[in-house]
């Protein structure tokens, strides 16, 4: 939805961003602060009581126990649900200054029309956050920055020529991070079945995809899944272990006699293997997804479909 509506923001002319970060917001809230606005919501004693000795219960660190001053606990289940607290009032802040912003959590952007009014919001805002929540604002990351050059929420934005309007893809460091994982995932080296390995790649591709399902990815997409089968097919090969094996299973899966012993004896060069050879016949596309293997173009195109419902 902070997407969804930052694009709308775009594509309305609003194409100078104020990019504010919070300085270790969870670490550094205000307790006191964030009590009487628990107050204003609830008023019930005992609750507030119940909320403030979790704020005050402290951490076990290596050296030891260390009391909670400032902040909230990390990973605990209120949490989010204070921070949304504090940080509602900056959201009605905005709301009564007429801007257009969007905010999920603590990462909070705002889409202005020019850069001189991008430099008289983040000036103005940074100083009310830190005036009237007691809050810190990381001057050296809060800045202004043009669409392509933002990265919100793990998306970068670009300008489709063609449709003349803004869309959103997954930022490059995004996608970097979601290739490592599944090379981390298809090493070689490391022991497990094929079948066991494709169940881990088909959670993590999942759950990479339905976030991102609604930026434009397909290029990526078609390109991860070519160097994914490759990478099977080297684990594969390096399974089989000895000509007589690779031959047996290159003939298993449809490859005539000469072809799967020629290829047999071509050695540990897996990725020319992987690339080269009657290989990448045997162990296809529809060989890998009857073994359950999860095409990551297929399942973005049937997600993105739903996405933009």
């Amino acid at each position: 939805m902070a997407i969804r509506q930052l694009l709308i923001y775009l594509n309305e002319g609003y194409e100078w961003i104020v990019d504010i970060d919070l300085e270790k917001f969870f670490d550094n809230v205000p307790q006191d602060k964030l009590m009487s606005l628990v107050h204003n919501i609830i008023n019930d004693g005992d609750t507030e009581s119940l909320i403030r000795k979790y704020l005050k219960a402290g951490v076990m660190t290596l050296q030891g126990y260390e009391e909670t001053k400032l902040g909230t606990p990390q990973g605990g289940n209120l949490s989010p649900l204070l921070s949304n607290i504090m940080l509602n009032e900056l959201d009605k802040e905005l709301e009564a200054r007429g801007l257009r912003f969007t905010r999920y959590a603590d990462d909070c952007v705002i889409a202005v029309r020019s850069e001189a009014s991008a430099k008289r919001v983040m000036r103005t805002v940074t100083d009310w956050i830190q005036r009237k929540l007691g809050l810190k604002v990381n001057m050296t990351k809060t800045h202004i920055t043009r669409p392509m050059k933002l990265k919100y929420l793990g998306f970068g934005f670009y300008k489709d020529g063609k449709a003349n309007e803004w869309k959103c893809r997954p930022h490059q460091d995004s996608l970097a991070k979601f290739k490592r994982r599944l090379k981390e995932l298809t090493c070689r080296k490391i022991p497990g079945t094929v079948t066991g390995k494709i169940a881990r790649i088909n959670q993590v591709t999942r759950g990479w995809i339905n976030y991102y399902a609604l930026g434009s990815m397909k290029t990526a997409m078609a390109a991860i899944d070519a160097h994914l089968r490759t990478r099977l097919r080297v684990i594969i090969w390096k399974q089989w272990k000895v000509p007589k094996r690779r031959q047996w299973g290159l003939q298993k899966l449809g490859i005539c006699k000469d072809d799967a012993r020629r290829t047999a004896y071509w050695g540990d060069r897996y990725q020319y293997v992987a690339t080269k050879s009657c290989i990448c016949k045997a162990v296809s596309k529809d060989v890998l997804a009857k073994a359950g293997l999860i095409s990551c173009l297929d399942y973005y195109n049937e997600r993105h479909a739903l996405k933009l419902c």
